[in-house]
């Protein structure tokens, strides 16, 4: 497919921002206004929001209202309501409080799971597995979102070959419905991209993949693209772009819903999405979290958010066209 005419291919676009964006900022944002916020993003059209986190009120005060903002939302036919769970306890909690998948998180590098998680892979794997057995019982599927899958900030370059043994693992041996492979830091570039894409897609068809990318270094639109060309269809994408990792000096946030939903819509792409109510919904954050977000189309407006011209524009034009009808000083003149 050439990635510059979608011909009407549909792309899933998947919300992250009401947990990836909303777990690091210092400003606790109301619950009612979470609340809203996800309404307005299921009437945008996106295919699947991640509402909350259920983890320790103590480790992430801001998504301490995790069970209220899951139960209080509406619920769009269409949309899955999905919910990032770190263990049994959370899974308990976030089934009960309905959410429609369970996503499951670790690391392709032993270093970054150990700094971020505290366990080793293979203890990482077990509590996920221990997660997946309860999630069946209650007949909840799981996504396993696979962090650094295209680098790590502590190892560098990531073996391909090591992403697809993991990702094996959580579809053949813990029976994941969905794997998220996740450029955590921003070091994907396009050909790594689409060489990932390609083998994932000829291993596991019928397994929902999901592509997760970080603007860090500004190629994320350019690996949409690239992934979209070898047989992607699920993006994550954050309103506003907002969030990022710690452990990537100088990130500016995931990939940004609305300016993704804008390019791939002029390329043709069927996302779902309206665009406009995405952007609304987006410029309704800065007054949420008290600082402004990297969306370029919030401010800059769509490709073809017109402008009027300026007021005297009638008077520029009429002096124009004047000049047209004086004669020329450096003609002669008849006698």
């Amino acid at each position: 497919m050439n990635v510059w005419n979608g011909a009407g291919k549909r792309i899933y676009m998947q919300e992250v921002g009401t947990r990836d964006g909303l777990q690091s900022e210092p400003a606790f944002v109301p619950t009612e206004d979470k609340v809203a916020l996800v309404n307005a993003l299921s009437h945008a059209g996106m295919a699947k929001i991640e509402v909350t986190s259920f983890v320790s009120a103590q480790a992430i005060p801001a998504l301490r209202d995790a069970e209220i903002v899951m139960r209080e939302i509406e619920r769009k036919a269409g949309v899955v309501y999905t919910a990032l769970v770190p263990n049994v306890r959370g899974a308990e909690r976030a089934i009960e409080a309905r959410a429609d998948e369970l996503n499951l998180v670790m690391s392709a590098t032993e270093s970054h799971n150990l700094s971020n998680l505290r366990m080793t892979r293979e203890q990482s794997l077990r509590a996920l597995a221990d997660v997946a057995r309860l999630a069946a019982s209650a007949q909840v599927p799981v996504n396993i979102a696979l962090s650094c899958s295209f680098g790590c900030p502590m190892e560098g370059d990531v073996a391909a070959a090591s992403v697809l043994e993991w990702s094996r693992r959580f579809v053949e041996e813990i029976g994941a419905r969905g794997v998220s492979l996740c450029d955590t830091t921003g070091m994907a570039f396009p050909s790594q991209v689409a060489a990932l894409t390609q083998a994932f897609r000829g291993r596991w068809p019928t397994t929902e993949l999901t592509l997760h990318f970080h603007n860090t270094r500004g190629m994320g639109l350019a690996n949409v693209l690239a992934a979209i060309d070898a047989g992607a269809d699920r993006f994550d994408a954050s309103l506003g772009g907002i969030g990022g990792c710690p452990y990537a000096p100088g990130a500016t946030g995931n990939i940004c819903s609305e300016e993704i939903a804008h390019a791939l819509e002029l390329m043709g792409y069927a996302t779902g999405v309206d665009v406009a109510r995405l952007i609304a919904a987006s410029k309704s954050l800065p007054s949420l979290l008290g600082h402004d977000t990297p969306s370029q189309i919030v401010k800059a407006g769509r490709r073809l958010d017109l402008h009027p011209p300026p007021p005297d524009f009638d008077a520029i034009r009429a002096r124009a066209h004047a000049r047209d009808q004086a004669p020329d000083p450096k003609q002669p003149r008849r006698q």
